[in-house]
Parts: structure tokens; C-alpha cells; sequence
């Protein structure tokens, strides 16, 4: 099947003819029957099959111009880059209609998108919290939306969206298409569906954890950080296939961490994304690395959904993920578009279990490759390796300082507290009888 056979109006036909598409991937050809028949739908393909293409081209081929600016189809990504990768595609889709499209999403100044909303958009694309922002201050009309898309649903549950993709759905008027798109479902995603969507079709496109067939599968055991780091040089110095690397780690922290080391030898050759870093510095780093200029990009997980970064030659996880699902969308960054691609671990000891659990997912053993050879094994550990030595803390009472010892008894009520005075018998009878009496001499 080609794309001439999907019933395409003449205006996309020819924007796919432009951008070189032939045959639609299997995820496209399976999703686009079934989504102009307007049920709802669940897509589950893995990362880097054309899921965006998947659910652009059915909704773009039901779509009718009007003079209404209220948007005709809504589409809510997880992040600010993949709002911006999604509302390219489908600029360039319809480079030949008549249609406005606009990404909005959080950490730019609001009053731009509400003018550019409020000018008039056919399709919306955003963040959850930035689309419930114009919502509820009225810039976005939700009457006129007649096709939801949720790309990366469970992403967006993971990043904390959960509330304001429910309020989101609530605003939404009841009759619509939905259509929901990621690479793994899990029971929070059903549950999602069993409330808001019409007994929705899925459509795998594989089942969710399978390895991508064109992704080659390394892994290294190796001790420590700075070992870590003496690989990754050997490699890149070994292997001159290694033009556009990408490397993932967990945190930020970490990610600022392998930069200041990697930029010591690659300088101007190595760039960094997390989402401390400014909309746009992650902006211009992640273009600069689609561009070539950057060999390697670190990236903590802020990037591994959806973003589709072209002739990405390895995938290198700096650390083991802790989530399996996310090992999966972090090599799913290569072998992209029917390409070759190579995603290398690094795994220390404590890293085993999180590996096996990765492995018993994909049901797939991901084979260990022996050091190289002239490998300097370092002994060297940061702070979170070094062992950590555990001793009860017994609590003692401090001696007391006499100094701040009060008096062992209360005071004492006011009429108790009189003084004692010895009065004289001469002092007696002159209070008595007015005058001194003395006493007469014995007889």
C-alpha cells in the first residue's frame, strides 16, 4: 500500500508527495480507516513509527473550512519540544489548505498565545496546563472541537497531569472523537478511556515492550561514574560511525554533572537538555543537534517522547531507567524511519535489577559486549557511590547546669508570707498600756 491509496484529498496527497513519503508505516495504514469512520480509537505503536502522521492525516482529511475561529481539532502532547514538533507536521501537511494551526504551552509569556488563539486556529496544539489556562479564561472556544487527540497519554500521567487532563475533558463538549496514541497503555490509561471514551478500537502496531527489530541492543557492565565516562570517550574516539549521539540520564543533576565532563575534550561539540534549562536553550540545543552541530546531546527523560530527532546513530543510557517503559521511548529515539540504529547501556551493579525488569518486559536478553580493551577502570567514586556506614544514634539527656537550677518549693501565698519580728517585753506593755511598766523586784 502507498499513500495514493488512502484517500487522500489532493492538497495532502501533494504536501506528502513534498516531503518524500511513500508507504505509509503500519500504525498509518491501520489507523486511517478506522478513524474516518469516526469511532474512537486507541493507537498502541512504539516509539518512532509515525504516529503523528498516524492521527495528523485522517483528521486533516475530515477537515471542513468555516469562518469560525474556534479550533476544529485539539491535540494535548506531554511537552513544550513536542508541541512544537507536532505543530510543524502538520504546517507542513498542510502546506496547500487554507488551515491555521497553533502550539501553545507553558513557560513563554501566555499573552502571545491568547492573541494568536484569539486570531483564529483550526488546529490547537498544547500542553495540558497551558490549553486549561485559556480555557478557563475563555481565549479557547471548546464548543467547536469535533476531534481530541491525547498523544503520550501516560507520559502526561507520569509528569503530573493527571487533574488537569480531566479538567480538560470535562470542558470539552460530549460529542467528539477520540483518539488517543502512545506506545505503552497502561491500567491508569484504561481507566482514563473507560470513563471519557465510546468504546474505543485499538490498534497495535506492535505489542507494547517488544524491541524495535532495527535497533541493535548493547550492554556494558561497568563499576562506576568515571568509568562510565572512560567508555563513552573510547567509544566515541573508536568508532567514527558515532556522528550524532544521543545520551540519556535520569536526573538533571546528573545530566549537568556528565555535560561538564564531555565538554572538557567536545566543547562546542556537546549540548545539554533538562527542564531547568530555558524554552529557548532547549529549543536552540535540540536544533542545534538535528543541524549536526552538537555530536552529542545529554538529555534527561524530558525528550525521549515523541521527539523526532532524524539519523540519530546511537542511543547511549548513561544510566539504567528505573521505569522499563522508558528504556523503550529512550531507544526508540534511533532506528527511526526505517533506519539502523544502535542503543548502548551502561549498567553498574546496583543498576542489575532495574536491567532485569527492562529485559522481562521486552521478553528479550539484551546481549553483554566485553570491555574494550585499554579501558582505565577507575577508583574514583562521587558521593552517591561511596558507601554509606550506618550507626544508631543513642539520644542522651545533657547533664543539668546548677546555674540553671530554680528552687525546689513554690512561693508562698500572701498571707504566709510574714516576717518573723522579735518584739521586747518593754515594747509590749507600751503598745499595751500606753507607757513603759517595769517589772517590780522580786520580793
Amino acid at each position: 500500500m502507498t499513500f495514493n491509496d488512502l484517500n487522500l484529498n489532493a492538497s495532502l496527497s501533494k504536501a506528502i508527495d513534498e516531503l518524500g513519503f511513500t508507504v505509509p508505516t503500519t500504525i498509518q495504514e491501520k489507523a486511517f480507516s478506522i478513524i474516518m469512520s469516526g469511532k474512537d480509537v486507541c493507537g498502541i505503536a512504539q516509539t518512532g513509527t509515525g504516529k503523528t502522521l498516524a492521527y495528523l492525516l485522517p483528521c486533516l482529511r475530515q477537515w471542513i473550512y468555516n469562518k469560525d475561529k474556534a479550533p476544529q481539532i485539539l491535540v494535548i502532547v506531554p511537552t513544550r519540544e513536542l508541541v512544537v514538533q507536532v505543530a510543524e507536521t502538520a504546517k507542513s501537511l498542510c502546506k496547500f489548505m487554507n488551515t491555521r494551526i497553533v502550539g501553545v504551552y507553558g513557560g513563554v509569556n501566555i499573552n502571545t498565545q491568547k492573541l494568536a488563539v484569539e486570531d483564529g486556529v483550526d488546529v490547537l496544539v498544547g500542553t495540558p496546563g497551558r490549553l486549561l489556562d485559556l480555557l478557563y479564561d475563555g481565549s479557547v472556544k471548546p464548543k467547536g472541537i469535533k476531534k481530541l487527540v491525547i498523544d503520550e497519554v501516560d507520559e502526561m500521567l507520569n509528569l503530573g497531569f493527571r487533574t488537569q487532563l480531566k479538567n480538560i475533558l470535562d470542558l470539552l463538549p460530549a460529542k467528539r472523537q477520540n483518539l488517543l496514541f502512545s506506545a505503552t497503555i497502561t491500567d491508569e490509561v484504561e481507566m482514563l478511556m473507560d470513563i471519557f471514551f465510546n468504546s474505543p478500537v485499538f490498534i497495535e502496531a506492535a505489542p507494547t515492550g517488544t524491541p524495535l527489530e532495527n535497533i541493535d541492543q548493547q550492554l556494558y557492565e561497568v563499576p562506576n561514574f568515571y568509568t562510565k565516562i572512560n567508555l563513552i570517550y573510547q567509544l566515541l574516539a573508536e568508532n567514527d560511525t558515532m556522528t550524532k549521539v544521543l545520551i540519556f540520564v535520569s536526573t538533571k543533576q546528573l545530566a549537568d554533572a556528565l555535560f561538564e565532563e564531555l565538554s572538557a575534550d567536545y566543547k562546542e561539540k556537546v549540548g545539554v537538555i533538562h527542564s531547568n534549562k530555558h524554552q529557548n536553550h532547549r529549543l536552540n540545543t535540540v536544533n542545534s543537534f538535528k543541524s549536526g552541530a552538537y555530536r552529542l546531546l545529554i538529555a534527561t527523560d524530558v525528550i525521549a517522547r515523541g521527539i523526532d530527532i532524524s539519523e540519530v546513530t546511537h542511543v547511549i543510557n548513561f544510566d539504567i531507567p528505573e521505569i522499563p517503559e522508558s528504556y523503550i521511548h529512550r531507544i526508540g529515539r534511533t532506528g527511526r524511519a526505517e533506519r539502523k540504529g544502535i542503543a548502548i547501556s551502561l549498567m553498574t551493579p546496583k543498576e542489575m535489577a532495574s536491567m532485569e525488569s527492562i529485559e522481562s518486559l521486552m521478553n528479550f536478553k539484551v546481549p553483554i559486549n566485553p570491555l574494550p580493551e585499554g579501558l582505565p577502570i577507575s577508583d574514583v567514586l562521587t558521593d552517591d557511590e561511596k558507601p554509606k556506614v550506618k550507626m544508631k544514634t543513642f539520644l542522651v539527656k545533657p547533664p543539668t547546669k546548677r546555674e540553671d537550677v530554680g528552687p525546689a518549693f513554690h512561693e508562698k501565698s500572701a498571707k504566709n508570707s510574714k516576717v518573723n519580728v522579735k518584739v521586747s517585753h518593754k515594747d509590749k506593755m507600751m503598745k499595751k498600756y500606753g507607757k513603759p511598766i517595769k517589772k517590780s523586784a522580786k520580793k
